[in-house]
């Protein structure tokens, strides 16, 4: 069963697992090499808890795994020369000391990569190395969420198969903490304002249809799931989703399909109940967008 994930029980303990998803994310983007809309700093779930891929180092001839152990509530790095460091994950380890022993543990591996060492999009305005506020561990929730994130994984992963496009891996964007998957028409988007974030720049220079999961944030006070069109066609949020239950929510002036986590926590069949909002979400941008949907749904082995 899925479990219950109430934000305001667990909230501490999110924020400062968002920050050391952060902080392993930093260091895969500064010293993995670029790949298309930031596709190469993301972060995946594992049968083990969050991990990031391997990430190269000593010119190439070597590489590492960070990995947030679940199982064992501690974070590892393994490399490819046989090491290990071992950082112990404990109710009370501030975020500042943390960081203090991964940056130890990475230096003692001759791994020395130069990040920008503050959070992003967080409202919080100092390096790792002075965040004494978060030191939380309730590890009922922490595996909770990863739980929760290994399931969605699973279906988020059915759902990009039935598609034939372009489709990025099913991952989590560690700035906001969320798992998503996204589909391209393969057209490219509509010009950015040269004032846009760089981030933005690279994630929207095509078209898009977004779908994702995240536990929840200030704004938004429990977990959810969405998707988005981008550039958003007019009416989108005139069509029929489902299940009944969701709803077109206004995201910075453009319609977002929204679906709640606690919703589908009553569904007797929560995975078709699933697919079927992503479904509706889907066909309701590309139709309007004017993707070819038929070209792009993936054909039975038999129909090849």
């Amino acid at each position: 069963m899925l479990p219950e994930l109430p934000l305001d029980q667990w909230e501490k303990t999110k924020m400062t697992l968002h920050l050391i998803l952060q902080i392993m994310g930093k260091v895969r983007l500064k010293m993995t090499p670029r790949k298309n809309h930031w596709w190469y700093i993301t972060e995946y779930v594992s049968s083990k808890g969050f991990i990031t891929s391997s990430i190269p180092c000593h010119n190439g001839f070597d590489t590492f795994d960070i990995v947030l152990n679940v199982h064992k509530k501690q974070l590892e790095i393994e490399t490819s020369f046989g090491e290990i460091k071992v950082i112990k994950l404990y109710d009370g380890l501030t975020i500042a000391d943390f960081y203090k022993k991964f940056i130890d543990s990475l230096t003692a591996l001759n791994i020395n990569p130069k990040i920008v060492d503050r959070p992003f999009d967080l409202g919080i305005d100092k390096p790792f190395s002075e965040i004494m506020e978060f030191h939380h561990f309730d590890f009922e929730f922490i595996r909770r969420f990863w739980k929760t994130m290994i399931w969605v994984t699973g279906v988020f992963k059915e759902f990009s198969g039935r598609f034939y496009g372009k489709t990025c891996p099913v991952q989590i964007y560690w700035h906001h903490m969320d798992l998503a998957v996204t589909r391209f028409s393969g057209r490219e988007g509509p010009p950015m304002d040269p004032s846009a974030r760089l981030s933005d720049k690279d994630a929207y220079s095509h078209e898009v249809i977004s779908f994702g999961f995240w536990a929840g944030d200030p704004n938004v006070r429990e977990p959810a799931f969405y998707s988005y069109t981008y550039p958003s066609p007019e009416d989108l949020d005139k069509t029929e989703l489902l299940p009944k239950e969701a709803t077109w929510n206004d995201n910075n002036g453009s319609p977002m399909a929204f679906y709640r986590y606690d919703d589908l926590l009553k569904e007797t069949d929560p995975r078709k109940t699933l697919l079927d909002f992503l479904e509706s979400s889907y066909q309701a941008g590309a139709k309007l967008a004017g993707w070819d949907v038929d070209k792009l749904k993936t054909k039975a082995l038999n129909e090849l």
